[in-house]
């Protein structure tokens, strides 16, 4: 049975099996987690990763999916990254919320300044995957959700990543968003985050709710996808079973705000699961500090409800259409 979070917002049973890393973890770079394989023929460098937060461990199915196949890249090289080796450890299905890091957000350190600095366990994982993320043209980042079921393609504001997400064909919501006050995420680091477009291509995939079973297939699916893109494998090398259909069509959502808890008193109005598309401006969707949190603007959709307040996290993002359907 599940249990009510720090939100308000009940957790969902963890269902999900917990992989055995035992043999992906030795890697064969001397990088521990680290696979690389070079085709040896011209091409991008494409990185997957997962495991960035211990308790999202559909990517690391994903990339057990990869490994086990014997996939090679027939150009360029293929890079597969077990980030958060640390966190996976610590995980318990009954308390998955504890797991997502030791120290502090592997997701919010990806800054010159933060890497410089070992002082917490994820500034010191992230500057051995650093080279890398250096070497990588191309980046897949596999996640999931706290709360949120459905899958979100989190492309960042850049256009070429926007219109790869659309290439892709999956997941049918692309959220356009600028990333977080809290710190720099690995999609966004260095090249990944220039205005310009200089040939690199980044996404971070949310695969749906954590414990899901389904999180896994969605990782997969848009593992053979990015791969498939990137030019690095053709789709015919790749198993028939990793390709999920193709969603019926893609919508492409910008964020415009990202609600922060001012303190460990915040609590959402009612229990929202995500993507709810509410018609007013000025509905209460949320209390922070005893003050109540509205939409700005009407038909105002709601994007990650999270479900442990941490003050001057980010705790649920506000978006709108870019355009029509695609």
């Amino acid at each position: 049975m599940s249990t009510a979070s720090s939100t308000g917002i009940p957790l969902r049973p963890f269902e999900l099996a917990h992989p055995d890393l035992n043999v992906e973890r030795a890697g064969n770079t001397g990088t521990e987690g680290v696979w690389h394989f070079d085709s040896g023929q011209p091409g991008p460098t494409v990185m997957i990763t997962a495991l960035i937060h211990g308790n999202e461990l559909c990517g690391a199915w994903a990339l057990k999916d990869v490994l086990a196949a014997g996939l090679r890249p027939q150009r360029g090289a293929l890079t597969l990254a077990f980030c958060n080796l640390a966190a996976f450890d610590r995980f318990d299905a009954a308390a998955y919320t504890d797991s997502r890091f030791v120290d502090e957000d592997m997701n919010r350190v990806w800054s010159d300044d933060k890497l410089a600095d070992s002082s917490t366990q994820e500034r010191r994982r992230a500057a051995q995957l650093l080279p890398w993320v250096k070497k990588a043209d191309w980046l897949l980042d596999i996640h999931s959700m706290s709360n949120s079921t459905v899958p979100l393609q989190m492309s960042g504001v850049h256009q070429h990543n926007i219109d790869l997400a659309l290439t892709l064909g999956n997941p049918a919501h692309i959220i356009a968003d600028a990333g977080h006050a809290a710190g720099v995420r690995m999609r966004d680091y260095g090249r990944f985050g220039a205005e310009q477009d200089n040939g690199s291509r980044s996404l971070l995939i949310e695969c749906g709710f954590h414990g899901a079973p389904s999180a896994h297939q969605v990782a997969t699916d848009q593992v053979a996808r990015f791969l498939v893109a990137s030019g690095i494998v053709e789709a015919a090398r790749l198993p028939g079973s990793w390709f999920a259909p193709t969603a019926p069509s893609q919508e492409a959502l910008r964020v415009t705000h990202a609600i922060a808890a001012k303190s460990t008193d915040f609590r959402f109005s009612q229990h929202w699961k995500g993507l709810e598309k509410l018609p007013h401006a000025g509905t209460v969707i949320a209390w922070s500090d005893g003050e109540a949190v509205t939409t700005p603007y009407d038909d105002c959709v709601l994007i990650m409800p999270a479900v442990t307040v941490r003050p001057g996290v980010t705790m649920l993002r506000l978006a709108q259409p870019i355009a029509q359907r695609i």
